[in-house]
């Protein structure tokens, strides 16, 4: 049985609250998540490109730094990462037969998100990583890594509606569970868009005696962009280079270098020089890249409307007055008709397909919804090669196709561009 099936079977699939099975893990793995020092990162949009600017900048400081994410774009061993590298087939394999056999022998098996929370603490402690920034899987304060001890900064994205039927019906309650990751004795860097959001956030900073900070967006200047990058500058650091190319990315980087300053506050040695050296080696697939050029295809994970909206701002940013050709997949329990609207503008027309989880939406039935709510032309389709096809045949040599909509179809639709 290979690592990745292993860790699939299906007694530790389904959610499960509470920590006690992944507290019981650790215990039996000697504790790994006390061997590191943590930066924890939640929020709606904006999570993994944050972690990755934070995680770059920490290895450029001379840390070596563990990397936890999810979901994955090509393949699972992006989800553990140590100073930019992936774990290996060999490591991954190394570290499940450690694992692995821990977790069996519970008499409550641990999910499978457990089990791998579990699996990246013990690998980041047994190589002997300083740092870990872990990314939160869904919400915060009931996420299985919020059983690490108080992190040096609990960092807060941007926050919108998504998961409501889980994490709540407002902006508020949803930021209540995503500042879950405070903990008494961490400093807090939060991005700050939302005032109902940053409003709990405060509450919960002042309950616990937590320092917070936020981002100066109004002193981002962007000098130059393409798509293939950025150069902006953050107040006083100047001509900043980022090659990751939507225009969101700079509020981004901007949550990444305060964070930074944040650690510097707390004693870690971080440099303006590795600040910059960090975001100019950030390397971050499946956000606003591009795949290819002729015609122009971009591949983006934006799946609610928050992110949908930030996309669209990068789409009509690099093709002014542009009609695109779409290849979008969706999971249904996100609010496709608000998508939908942001999108009806730019639309040529969709081809939808279908990603590959138990939670996305048919083919037929986002078709059905795409050409109602838009006007615009929308085709299902069986496979997502067959859809890249006819959106690239349909855009022709100078149009632009976008893949939106999921993170979880990142891989197939790399694989189809590539062969079309």
């Amino acid at each position: 049985m290979t690592p990745l099936a292993f860790i699939s079977q299906e007694k530790f699939q389904g959610f499960k609250p509470g920590f006690d099975r992944v507290r019981v893990l650790l215990e039996k793995l000697d504790h790994p998540e006390r061997k590191l020092k943590f930066v924890h990162v939640a929020g709606t949009n904006g999570k993994g490109s944050t972690c990755a600017c934070i995680s770059s900048i920490l290895t450029k400081a001379g840390y070596k730094t563990g990397l936890y994410i999810s979901p994955f774009v090509i393949c699972w061993n992006e989800r553990v990462q140590i100073d930019g590298q992936y774990i290996s087939d060999e490591e991954f394999a190394r570290a499940v037969g450690v694992v692995g056999p821990v977790a069996e022998a519970m008499e409550d098996p641990p999910s499978q998100f457990e089990l791998e929370t579990a699996l990246a603490l013990w690998y980041f402690a047994d190589r002997g990583c300083e740092f870990a920034v872990m990314e939160v899987g869904m919400g915060g304060e009931w996420d299985a890594t919020n059983v690490i001890p108080a992190p040096e900064a609990a960092v807060l994205c941007a926050i919108a509606l998504d998961h409501t039927a889980v994490l709540g019906a407002t902006v508020a309650e949803i930021a209540r569970v995503k500042a879950g990751i405070i903990k008494s004795g961490s400093d807090v860097v939060s991005y700050g868009n939302e005032p109902d959001a940053e409003k709990v956030i405060e509450e919960v900073c002042m309950s616990r005696g937590c320092r917070r900070f936020r981002p100066d967006f109004d002193s981002i200047l962007v000098r130059e962009r393409s798509l293939t990058g950025v150069t902006f500058d953050y107040g006083a650091l100047e001509e900043l280079t980022l090659p990751l190319a939507g225009a969101y990315q700079p509020k981004n980087a901007a949550l990444a270098i305060e964070t930074a300053r944040v650690l510097r506050g707390r004693g870690w040695h971080i440099t303006d020089r590795d600040i910059r050296a960090g975001l100019a080696a950030v390397r971050w697939p499946g956000r606003f890249e591009l795949l290819r050029r002729d015609p122009i295809f971009i591949l983006d994970g934006s799946h609610n409307p928050q992110g949908m909206e930030a996309t669209v701002d990068s789409l009509r940013t690099f093709f002014p007055g542009k009609k695109l050709w779409f290849l979008m997949g969706i999971m249904a329990d996100k609010d496709v008709h608000a998508v939908a609207k942001l999108l009806a503008p730019l639309a040529a027309g969709f081809a939808a397909v279908e990603p590959p989880n138990p939670r996305a939406m048919k083919p037929a039935e986002l078709a059905s919804l795409l050409a109602a709510d838009t006007g615009a032309e929308a085709k299902a389709f069986d496979s997502i090669d067959e859809g890249a096809r006819w959106v690239l045949d349909k855009a022709g040599k100078d149009g632009v196709c976008a893949a939106l909509g999921s993170l979880y179809f990142s891989a197939q639709v790399r694989e189809a561009v590539e062969n079309a």
